[in-house]
């Protein structure tokens, strides 16, 4: 097969013009190859060891390994070498061409294949064993390529959209493997060949896909390797945490697998003791389970304004812990019965509820895991990318463990399967508040998400020229009291916001703008110091490379009209340069505002105010931010930044 050359990357402005939505990337040659790789790599992990399991639980009598312990067995075998070699993958994928890997990852999977297919034929437990092993290592090398590869090839505002057609995949993958490998081992006289044939068919497959994936050059080539696996964890752990908010990203991702992993694991004993169904019922509640997960993160890009939205993640955590509780009680009266076949279960309306919490549940771990894998990828330093992904994949599997743990413990004690449902219920409603107080970023862009999303019928226009690195001012405006949180929602990135200092008084404003670590700013007449450390932290901001946002008018208008910009453009600036920071300037203009419940219109006593009268423009009002292009900060000054504004206030 004839190498794949390198592809560029589309620029920003392209792809939000040119993709009309995240399906659209199955298209491109950067993405469509990738995601057939690592879907048929899915399915093959699946079906493999479905069918193992299935033919050690139901076919054959081996004395050393019970059927009841089975299942646990493959399980900890395939997570065994995410333990071991999740340091050292990350490594690889850092040093070398990510796809060079995947497709070495490709060829070592037909060999383990060839293998297992020899198992089945000879009924070789222990060769199936010693597979299931070598499948986990496979899958533990891929790992930290899957995620590291999508950064380096899409966008920042195509990375949401992205990783959620891979989580769709990949779940769907997971799916029709448990399906297929379930039904093709279990013909008789010939379901061994069957799922052998496939098996190896499946491999072949995903190198043929492998072949066309562009190529992606290492991040770190003059990295060397540390190959003892410990102290490696330890440091890829350790680099982790130097970035609080990804570090606690990985935890929060680590949590959803704990999570997720309850309800997989105890999906058969719950179809069975629980609902009364037979072990058709169990597969439903997978393909439920499965279909919900998809469907969430599909929908994670339609919901983002298609860029890096962390503001749904305590969306997710929500939901996950409100359909958690609901499917508690929703099992509480459900009458004793024999047991019961496919057809029966669903035609019974108590059910429908049951199989309604485990959607919306699912769908909501959907919406929460998306955004922390796009945030991680996106915060990530793309020359340890790859090593903090395979942190990620370490601390997955110690929590999946530590739920089989704690799972297992909570059944001895006596506790119902229900009951260990309302329990995750109530611990991951603790956990997430938990990492929410460490990161008050999630939050913030919660309650941004929320006022954008539903308050208002929020449009941007010129999202491109919102820059995705460096550092940058936005100048902007000033229409209402929550023109903070608009720019909040449309900003790919954090921003930090200048502001008077009046502001802060206002409830739960100011408390929001606090939490934002908003930049509280006073007249210099009223307090000099104040107003001095303001432009130092100023200054400190677009030094760390990130956004920082002013309201040059100095006030919230109070006639609808633009003000005259004041002259703190330009003191920021001259302390930007003077540490030699050269930020671009970036003018925008919220439109439609004035008169909206937070706008200045009302009188009361003669003076005009806000937040009276909540519908007065009704629900969901029109608004919009328009986004000029970005000026250099040498061709910046208040009248110019000014006439730039007034322009894309009267843009249509």
């Amino acid at each position: 097969m004839k190498p794949a050359t390198s592809i560029p990357q589309p620029s920003p402005e392209r792809a939000a013009t040119a993709r009309p939505n995240q399906f659209a990337l199955l298209t491109q040659r950067r993405f469509a190859p990738f995601f057939w790789t690592q879907f048929l790599g899915a399915g093959n992990d699946n079906a493999f060891k479905f069918a193992f399991t299935i033919m050690v639980t139901y076919q054959l009598q081996v004395g050393w390994l019970p059927p009841a312990l089975a299942g646990l067995v493959i399980g900890a075998l395939f997570i065994l070498p995410y333990l071991l070699f999740s340091a050292t993958s990350g490594q690889l994928t850092d040093k070398f061409d990510k796809t060079r890997i995947i497709r070495f990852v490709k060829n070592l999977e037909i060999a383990i294949m060839l293998l297992a297919a020899w198992g089945f034929l000879q009924e070789q437990v222990v060769v199936l064993l010693a597979c299931t092993c070598l499948m986990g290592l496979h899958s533990t090398i891929f790992g930290p390529v899957k995620f590291a590869y999508l950064p380096q090839v899409l966008t920042p505002r195509e990375l949401t959209g992205g990783n959620g057609v891979v989580e769709m995949g990949t779940f769907v993958a997971i799916l029709l493997g448990n399906v297929a490998g379930g039904i093709l081992v279990a013909v008789p006289q010939i379901g061994h060949l069957q799922i052998a044939i496939a098996c190896v068919a499946l491999a072949l497959l995903g190198r043929v896909a492998a072949g066309f994936i562009p190529d992606a050059p290492a991040s770190d080539p003059g990295l060397r390797i540390n190959w003892n696996p410990v102290t490696e964890t330890w440091r890829n752990l350790k680099m982790a945490r130097e970035n609080l908010v990804v570090f606690r990203s990985l935890l929060g991702i680590s949590w959803m697998w704990f999570f997720g992993a309850v309800f997989l694991s105890l999906f058969p004993s719950f179809a069975k003791e629980v609902l009364h169904g037979d072990a058709h019922v169990a597969s439903l509640l997978l393909v439920v389970f499965s279909i919900g997960i998809a469907t969430g993160s599909l929908l994670c890009e339609v919901l983002s304004r298609r860029h890096v939205e962390i503001g749904l993640v305590p969306l997710g955590a929500i939901g996950m812990s409100v359909f958690a509780f609901d499917l508690y009680l929703s099992t509480r009266g459900l009458p004793a019965a024999g047991e019961l076949s496919l057809t029966a279960f669903v035609a019974a309306p108590a059910h429908w509820r049951v199989l309604a919490d485990l959607t919306l549940l699912s769908l909501f771990a959907g919406l929460y895991s998306v955004p922390m894998y796009a945030l991680i990828q996106l915060r990530a330093p793309p020359t340890h990318r790859a090593r903090i992904i395979a942190a990620n994949n370490i601390l997955n599997a110690l929590f999946m463990i530590a739920s089989s743990v704690i799972v297992g413990a909570l059944l001895k004690m006596g506790t119902t399967i229900p009951q260990i449902f309302l329990f995750v219920a109530v611990a991951n409603a603790v956990v997430a508040s938990y990492i929410f107080l460490l990161v008050p970023e999630y939050v913030l862009r919660f309650v941004s998400w929320i006022m954008s999303a539903l308050m208002y019928r929020f449009s941007v226009r010129g999202e491109e020229n919102i820059p995705t690195d460096g550092p940058a001012i936005l100048v902007c405006n000033h229409v209402s009291f929550i023109d903070a949180v608009l720019l909040m929602a449309a900003s790919p990135r954090p921003v930090c916001f200048m502001m008077d200092h009046r502001i802060f008084k206002t409830p739960l404003l100011g408390a929001l703008f606090r939490l934002a670590r908003a930049i509280p700013v006073a007249p210099r007449a009223e307090d000099p110091a104040a107003y001095d450390s303001a432009f130092d932290r100023a200054a400190a901001v677009l030094r760390e490379g990130d956004l920082l946002a002013i309201f040059p008018e100095g006030g919230i208008t109070r006639d609808g009209q633009l003000q005259p910009f004041k002259g703190g453009i330009m003191k920021i600036l001259e302390r930007a340069t003077g540490d030699g920071i050269a930020p671009t300037v970036v003018p925008m203009a919220l439109t439609n505002l004035w008169g909206s419940y937070f706008s200045r219109i009302e009188l009361v006593d003669g003076n005009r105010t806000a937040m009276v009268r909540p519908f007065r423009r009704g629900l969901f009002c029109r608004v919009g931010l328009h986004v000029g292009a970005a000026l250099a900060a040498g061709d910046t000054d208040p009248a110019r930044l000014h006439a730039r504004v007034a322009l894309l206030l009267q843009s249509k």
